[in-house]
């Protein structure tokens, strides 16, 4: 008898502990639906990154009259708008722009330290995205050797391909090599770009796959290309593009075959002289042939038609083209931003009847921006100028040659830095540390040279200064030189007509950043954001890791709260 009180007693006292448990866990759980989603991540079918290469901040703000309601200003109206968004290093330029926005960090951390670099290991100058081992694939051209190796870090799209087990997608498009292939990163099913001359067609690499997919054989034989061999005209009245200045100036480079730089040019009487289908990169029409080209992936690809999030990075070259040939303040770039306003509306609408409105992620960027013509900034009255790389390079080397007796301590001058010939220092017994410091007060005495810095200063850096927080970030320890310099505001290494780019100034590293779409809170801020961000904000929506050296913060503001 007392061992059946007993047994009632224990399971009495079992299956109360059972009960309090479940209400215990019930508290912890409250508001959470077992049977939702995943509440620490949204799932988008596919994210969208688009980069305007050479896109200013104030491009946004200054043709925004002329925007069309379902392009730019559908963005910034639905989207969140981060107003004061900047880069963080130097140099600013287009292959670091797109390695930074996928990878989070800069290039002291993913290694592309500029378009093109002196390799001192190799002795020779390399590209960013060189890889002689690969092959071409598409065309009978050199064009396509390319690859992603020399970034050396994960990007945001790699991460999502780790994340699926390689069931999400990566396809990259660009006119520029580059430009499809940093932001697609190492593990893209393929990187695609455009190879005009007498072609007129996408190629990609071998370090991808072996043949092109038939949709990018389909649209290759379209004959879509050809058909923006026709004349470009201002897509509105040029008279109300009052936020440019005059169409005829002595301040833009002209077509070969055309004795000014005005409206309208006929492009294809115009090719034979201008590279071929080459002569499409300048104008808007080589935007159209990137959002054609696009939307035929999305397609072909059958991108964000399932659970598992896709990756289509958008990265848009004619405006950098266009910038560089007719300038900041160019009828040119003008047209170009009226137009390529309507190839967003059109992404939009294709994004919307193809995966679903609000079934995906889109942001959009720059990789750089870029400074007013020097010369019309003197017109102005506004200091500015031309610095003569060369002569400064023979200067230095003058220099040398009287302090040391030697003619050949510089191994190469370029991107505004200084190697040194290590051997020769060795064999002179000269310390690369006092030949920095030599060097450096003669550089410091140099008309316009406004910043210098030596690699061991930058490698003790730890400071608050915005220039040297600049240099430090885009100085690499293998791959960067031993003195860095940098030129007085609107001083540029160019030719005296057209835009350029690379420096630390706002009007360089002030791009616009949008987010739109899945996940996105509506707002805007005008609290300082980085392009560095832009890589964990988008980890952070999809859940996944963040690349592998990311630097930059989530933008919290940015993500809708569950």
């Amino acid at each position: 008898m007392k061992k059946i009180t007993l047994l009632l007693v224990l399971t009495a006292l079992f299956y109360q502990c059972k009960t309090s448990k479940l209400d215990q866990n019930n508290s912890l759980t409250d508001g959470i639906d077992s049977t939702s989603t995943n509440p620490l991540s949204q799932q988008p079918k596919l994210v969208v990154g688009v980069v305007v290469d050479q896109m200013r901040y104030d491009y946004l703000t200054r043709f925004w009259d002329h925007f069309r309601e379902d392009g730019f200003k559908k963005l910034v109206g639905e989207g969140f708008t981060c107003n004061n968004n900047h880069y963080n290093y130097v140099p600013t330029y287009t292959g670091p722009g797109h390695a930074s926005i996928y990878t989070g960090t800069s290039p002291k951390n993913h290694g592309i330290i500029s378009n093109n670099w002196y390799d001192k290991f190799s002795n020779e100058y390399v590209y960013c995205a060189q890889d002689d081992t690969r092959e071409t694939i598409g065309a009978e051209t050199t064009a396509g050797q390319m690859s992603p190796w020399r970034m050396q870090t994960t990007t945001v799209s790699d991460q999502n391909r780790l994340h699926t087990q390689f069931r999400g997608k990566t396809i990259g498009v660009a006119l520029k090599d580059r430009g499809a292939i940093l932001p697609a990163g190492h593990t893209a099913n393929a990187a695609y770009w455009f190879y005009g001359k007498d072609k007129g067609v996408f190629i990609t690499s071998s370090f991808y796959r072996n043949d092109l997919p038939q949709w990018v054989k389909d649209f290759n034989a379209s004959g879509k290309v050809e058909s923006y061999l026709k004349p470009w005209n201002t897509l509105k009245d040029i008279t109300t593009y009052i936020e440019s200045g005059a169409d005829k100036n002595d301040f833009e480079h002209r077509f070969r075959g055309k004795e000014t730089a005005t409206f309208p040019y006929d492009l294809n009487e115009l090719s034979e002289e201008n590279g071929g289908y080459d002569i499409l990169k300048s104008t808007p029409y080589g935007n159209n042939i990137s959002t054609d080209f696009a939307l035929a992936a999305i397609d072909g690809e059958q991108l964000g038609q399932d659970e598992f999030t896709d990756f289509l990075t958008l990265s848009y070259s004619s405006p950098d083209y266009i910038g560089h040939s007719f300038g900041v303040n160019s009828k040119e770039v003008q047209d170009n931003y009226v137009r390529l306003d309507e190839d967003i509306a059109r992404l939009i609408k294709n994004l919307d009847e193809k995966v679903g409105k609000g079934n995906y992620t889109l942001f959009l960027t720059a990789d750089h921006g870029a400074v007013h013509v020097p010369n019309y900034l003197k017109s102005k009255k506004i200091p500015a100028g031309y610095m003569n790389s060369k002569a400064l390079k023979e200067k230095v080397n003058q220099f040398l040659g009287e302090e040391y007796g030697i003619l050949d301590l510089i191994k190469n001058v370029s991107n505004n830095q200084i190697f040194f010939d290590k051997e020769m220092l060795r064999e002179k017994n000269i310390k690369a540390i006092d030949l920095a410091n030599h060097l450096k007060g003669f550089l410091i005495d140099q008309p316009h040279l406004y910043k210098v810095y030596t690699r061991e200063e930058v490698e003790a850096m730890n400071s608050n200064d915005k220039l040297k927080h600049f240099v430090e970030n885009g100085f690499h320890q293998q791959r960067s030189g031993d003195v860095i310099f940098l030129y007085d505001p609107a001083f540029i290494s160019y030719s005296g007509v057209g835009s350029t780019h690379g420096s630390s100034m706002t009007y360089d590293t002030h791009v616009p950043l949008i987010f739109y779409g899945m996940g996105i809170q509506k707002g805007q801020t005008y609290a300082k954001t980085e392009i560095t961000d832009i890589a964990p904000t988008i980890s952070a929506l999809l859940g996944i890791a963040f690349p592998n050296a990311v630097t930059g913060e989530v933008i919290q503001e940015v993500l809708e709260k569950k």
